[in-house]
């Protein structure tokens, strides 16, 4: 998984040829805590084919802000530079599954 910040948000993200989903987080965040093992399972198994990533909203507030993220966890993929989809909260592994497999 990587960990993307204000810095390398645009090469990391906006600018890769696969899909990129991106876990916005924070330490505090209990609900962050339970999508995060689930989200290092999915990272293995879609390896190569969209890229999951995380950002720590307290750490990088300039891209929290230019994405409106007021609540977390929020996931959002992106594909070319673009929103593709967005999830609020924490979702069980098979439908946060289905909504990767629904995108490739």
């Amino acid at each position: 998984m990587v960990i993307v910040n204000d810095s390398n948000f645009s090469a990391e993200v906006l600018e890769a040829e696969s899909p990129v989903l991106v876990d916005f987080w924070a330490d505090w965040c209990g609900p962050c805590k339970m999508v995060a093992p689930i989200l290092d399972k999915l990272a293995d198994e879609f390896q190569g084919r969209i890229k999951i990533t995380k950002l720590n909203v307290d750490e990088n507030r300039q891209t929290a802000g230019q994405y409106g993220i007021m609540s977390i966890p929020t996931l959002i993929i992106f594909q070319n530079g673009q929103i593709k989809d967005q999830i609020m909260g924490a979702l069980p592994e098979p439908k946060l599954r289905q909504r990767i497999e629904e995108l490739l």
